[in-house]
């Protein structure tokens, strides 16, 4: 049966490996198809789609930034049209932002007398340097940073034993270096993916901000699903089987796709890609509606 893989991250964002090896490592996990997320950027999918082998196929995608009522979530964007005006103006803006927190975040870091310099964290990241440097647009051959390099930067300066635990002592909410962010209201992503061409599944819904237990209200998600989303990441690694179990309910009777997806960030987290994938039938319905891009296939 052919293997469905619609959520993972590289080097351009807060992954390990460079898009090329991230195509390479699906292959060689037996992924037929790979959807390339990574945050609020589609940089590295030219270089994954020159390094796809004969045969596979490749999803342009990302992972958005949004917000529901103060509080994070996250959702899967596929297939849009990457030259759309105002999901291209919403991306600069997130990725300038994610800049600006970042370089807060070391200040903040610094005061609490922890030694992570931002030219180290851009050096993680793999981003240009200095004080007057400007993200360029998000369709550009650039890295965004996340929380995650500051994470990697922490460990390197002897602050935390592994990047969980530099997120629990210092850079998770509520702790010494936090910062918050500027991203998208849900709604409206969704419906500027749809605007775009694009298509959307909410990702990892167990795993939000919004709700005490951590869980994307099905309130929104009602509310996502009548403005154009198109499925629920109901099959994830953080997922146990009642919750995977319980979103795969959900998704049915709202008449969404049922995804699955490793999540797979490289070295932080295994090489888990191929993991956890989607049904073909789940992933042609989801897919389906997409005007913007389509799948790239390795001739």
């Amino acid at each position: 049966m052919m293997r469905i893989d619609l959520h993972s991250h590289s080097s351009v964002s807060d992954g390990t490996e460079p898009p090329a090896e991230v195509v390479r490592r699906a292959a060689a996990a037996g992924v037929d198809v790979l959807a390339l997320t990574d945050h609020d950027t589609v940089a590295g999918i030219p270089a994954a789609a020159a390094a796809l082998p004969p045969g596979r196929t490749l999803v342009p995608g990302m992972e958005l930034s949004c917000l529901h009522e103060g509080s994070s979530v996250h959702l899967l964007a596929y297939l849009c049209d990457a030259g759309h005006p105002e999901l291209a103006a919403e991306l600069r803006r997130i990725r300038d932002d994610r800049t600006i927190r970042a370089r807060a975040m070391v200040d903040r870091l610094g005061e609490a007398g922890i030694e992570v310099t931002w030219e180290r964290v851009c050096a993680i990241a793999g981003v240009r340097t200095g004080p007057m440097d400007t993200p360029p647009d998000p369709g550009a051959s650039a890295n965004v940073i996340g929380r995650p390099h500051i994470a990697r930067a922490i460990v390197e300066a002897g602050a935390a034993s592994d990047v969980p635990e530099a997120f629990d002592r210092w850079i998770g909410a509520g702790r010494p270096g936090y910062v918050a962010r500027y991203a998208l209201d849900a709604l409206r992503a969704v419906e500027l993916v749809r605007a775009a061409g694009g298509v959307c599944a909410v990702a990892h819904p167990a795993r939000g901000e919004a709700t005490p237990d951590g869980a994307v209200p099905m309130e929104l998600i009602e509310q996502m699903a009548a403005v154009g989303l198109g499925g629920i990441e109901a099959d994830h690694p953080s997922h146990d089987d009642d919750e995977a179990a319980f979103w795969r309910g959900a998704a049915k009777r709202l008449e969404l796709a049922v995804t699955g997806s490793s999540d797979d960030h490289g070295d932080l987290t295994e090489h888990r890609i191929g993991c956890r994938t989607t049904a073909p039938e789940e992933y042609a319905r989801l897919i389906e509606p997409a005007t913007g891009a389509a799948p790239i296939t390795a001739e």
